[in-house]
């Protein structure tokens, strides 16, 4: 068994000799890891925690945790996952309440991105993916082959129906329907040019006007975007900020914020 010296693991732990324990890592009495198991390192598995096989746990991943809430009182719940999954930096799993059925769950083939959070008694299905910071809150579903974007916020008590997309930055307070994208409205705009900043980074006055000028075709005037540029080229952008800029604009394949 690959067990690191500096790995604190509890007597009833087990622990298959195929896993790899890291360093730093702490393994509670009552975890139970299946087959080719990993921790990489400073990972937290506590609690009646079941794990599955071949899962990777990354640094400072803390699952099977106790749960966020005021009504817990160190009652024995745990958590559940199944096989495959890939459990990156900083995640926290926490475990069941008493009042919520006892156990959280999360299925297989699953990846579960850094900074995300899966709150007491949610389950989340198989094949899902959790992408950055996304926060369940307590009594979440998540079922099969969802992706929850990244910074998303999920209320408790919400569902997210299978094969759903929700996209990054979404707060979610009510089911969100199978096989559906749903986002946040997208309504970010440029509102001129950083002078300021660009001010404390040494451009001069010279380079300012010249930025000014061609900013206030590009969201002063009523043109387009391909007409604001002919009408800064048609001016003779000599300047290497607003070469840049117009360099910049052309090569987008994705579109800009106006």
């Amino acid at each position: 068994m690959n067990i690191h010296p500096t790995a604190i693991v509890s007597a009833g732990a087990v622990i298959p000799e195929s896993c790899t324990v890291g360093p730093y890592c702490t393994v509670g009495p009552d975890v139970e890891l299946g087959k080719d198991c990993e921790l990489v390192s400073h990972v937290v598995l506590d609690g009646r925690l079941k794990v599955g096989a071949r899962n990777r746990f990354y640094s400072f991943a803390c699952v099977g945790v106790a749960p966020q809430d005021l009504k817990y009182k160190g009652e024995p719940t745990g958590a559940v996952l199944g096989d495959d999954n890939v459990i990156r930096e900083a995640v926290t799993i926490s475990r069941g309440t008493a009042g919520g059925g006892g156990t959280t769950r999360v299925g297989s083939g699953c990846l579960i991105m850094a900074y995300v959070h899966i709150g007491h008694d949610s389950v989340v299905g198989d094949g899902c993916i959790l992408a950055n910071a996304a926060t369940l809150a307590g009594h979440v579903i998540v079922e099969d082959f969802a992706t929850v974007g990244a910074l998303n916020q999920v209320h408790q008590f919400c569902r997210i129906g299978k094969y759903a997309y929700t996209g990054g930055g979404t707060t979610v307070v009510q089911d969100v329907l199978p096989f559906s994208l749903t986002s946040a409205k997208r309504e970010t705009h440029a509102y001129g040019l950083n002078k300021v900043g660009l001010e404390r980074k040494g451009f001069d006055s010279t380079r300012l006007r010249a930025l000014q000028r061609a900013y206030r075709h590009l969201l002063a005037g009523k043109m387009n975007t391909s007409q604001a540029l002919e009408k800064i080229k048609s001016e003779g952008a000599t300047s290497e900020d607003v070469v840049y800029l117009v360099e910049f604009i052309e090569k987008s394949e994705r579109g800009l914020h106006k």
